[in-house]
């Protein structure tokens, strides 16, 4: 786990950009909140919707990011209203939870902007339970939400916008027969069912942090399709903060809420969760649960019981997503699995391709979007073959199978990055011997996307041009692959 944080490709550094503007970006949006006036609760909601803004915007563009941006608060104020005016009754109050919860799910056929505006309003109605806002303290949560919000977007889009200076990212639509709106639909349903089971045995256990179990339920459905995925998800999301605990009794406790050291963890946090989030989500939620403890000694609200009832709650969420996933209009993860692999092979050769023409001369050739699209697709993959690699997994043969997959993809991408880098040097030249050995990765996908028989890699010493060993090291392991691929195992590979 630690080897996937630190040693995961960071192509152009991203996530570490992300990661430090965020940090920049609330720990603005906390001193302006300050400066205006705000009370300590208004800084913490302030805070949270700045990380919200920041984190949750994934629109492929600039402008389209500032649009959501825009709409943050649009969409989070009136929640935030109802939250306040039903605070004293509970009925109505769970009611309109569990609205949002299957308004912000199904939201997501919408694409990235119904993705973020979907988790901004559920974030705002849980932030509210949290801070148990009432309607005397609106108008300096309006303040706080929108000032923040404001300094977010002008960090993001004035201060330090790297996202201007690189290709848009290519996000992967969900693969053929799978479409985002059944996929939505579906979810909407079984997150709404199993926010529901969440919410009732949530409050059985406390009346108070109920609304933690409906917060672990809503966040282990984001991301995931399948049924295999989201019972990972579960899991991690569990370990994660049983570890973020643990770490608790050890940090957050011998602070007892002194600001300054508080403060400075809390951005480590911050920093954590948002340079974590796309490789781990066990690491992400060690770094959420300890932020959430931080808070909580800033408030003043810390003590053992409180964090032994947060991971009591967190495993009831959790189970109510699984029961949700396993009787509620379940979704297996063969055919998405499948598709998601063959169109990783089909960018790798789109990305061979494209380096090839650039390394000839073509103009306008642009290798740089296809592997952002190639880092994308792989996640995917990874994601959808989750439940088979995960440790607790008793089918050996599969979970084998499975990470000879992985291992062979991310090979695939290693030798693509190095091409592409060779492709980007303007001295690098181009010979027959790349022509053919792009015509050989070609016919190697064709043949693992198609059935039909792939050619056999002829070994031998590794080629003296960086260009042509790329290209060597991309056919050995596409011929490698038709193996675990095609093994027959009585069940298919990807099911789960």
């Amino acid at each position: 786990m630690l080897k996937r944080v630190f040693m995961s490709p960071d192509p152009g550094r991203s996530r570490l950009r992300f990661a430090a503007r965020a940090v920049l970006g609330i720990g603005l949006a906390v001193v302006v909140c300050g400066l205006a006036g705000t009370s300590l609760v208004g800084a913490v909601i302030g805070g949270l919707a700045a990380l919200l803004a920041l984190f949750t915007v994934t629109d492929a563009t600039v402008r389209g990011q500032g649009v959501t941006t825009a709409l943050l608060p649009v969409v989070g104020l009136p929640v935030l209203t109802a939250a306040a005016a039903l605070h004293d009754l509970p009925v109505a109050r769970d009611l309109t939870f569990l609205a949002v919860v299957g308004a912000g799910v199904y939201a997501r056929r919408w694409g990235p902007r119904g993705h973020s505006l979907g988790v901004f309003a559920f974030m705002t109605f849980f932030i509210a339970q949290f801070l148990h806002a009432t309607t005397d303290r609106l108008p300096e949560m309006y303040a706080a939400v929108l000032l923040s919000v404001a300094t977010a977007a002008a960090v993001r889009f004035g201060l330090w916008c790297y996202e201007r200076r690189l290709p848009p990212p290519a996000a992967p639509a969900p693969p053929a027969g799978t479409g985002l709106a059944r996929i939505t639909t579906r979810q909407a349903v079984q997150a709404t069912a199993g926010a529901g089971f969440a919410l009732v045995v949530g409050q059985l256990v406390s009346d108070e942090r109920w609304y933690w179990a409906v917060g672990a339920t809503w966040w282990v459905f984001v991301n995931t399709t399948s049924r295999g995925e989201t019972l990972v998800r579960g899991f991690r999301r569990v370990l994660g903060t049983v570890v973020g605990i643990g770490l608790g009794f050890l940090i957050a406790f011998p602070l007892a809420g002194a600001a300054v050291p508080t403060a400075v963890l809390a951005a480590a946090c911050v920093f954590g969760i948002f340079y974590t989030a796309a490789v781990s989500y066990t690491w992400m939620m060690l770094c959420v649960t300890l932020l959430a403890e931080l808070l909580y000694g800033l408030l003043g609200f810390l003590s053992p019981g409180l964090l032994g009832l947060r991971l009591v709650e967190t495993g009831v969420g959790a189970l109510g997503a699984a029961l949700a996933v396993l009787f509620v209009l379940p979704v297996t993860t063969h055919a998405v699995t499948d598709a998601w692999i063959q169109r990783a092979l089909r960018c790798v050769h789109a990305c061979t391709a494209e380096a090839a023409a650039r390394l000839a001369g073509t103009e306008g050739a642009d290798p740089a979007p296809r592997v952002a699209e190639l880092e994308q697709l792989l996640g995917r993959v990874r994601l959808s073959l989750a439940p088979l690699v995960h440790p607790l997994n008793p089918m050996r043969g599969r979970k084998r199978r499975a990470r000879r997959v992985l291992a062979l993809l991310d090979d695939c991408a290693r030798e693509i990055r190095g091409l592409v880098a060779v492709a980007a040097d303007p001295e690098a030249s181009h010979d027959a011997r790349l022509a053919a050995a792009c015509w050989r990765v070609e016919a190697a996908v064709e043949a693992l996307t198609g059935g039909g028989s792939v050619p056999v890699h002829a070994s031998g010493p590794r080629a003296a041009e960086p260009a042509l060993a790329h290209l060597h090291g991309l056919e050995r392991a596409l011929a490698e692959l038709a193996a675990p691929l095609r093994t027959p195992s009585g069940s298919p590979l990807a099911d789960a």
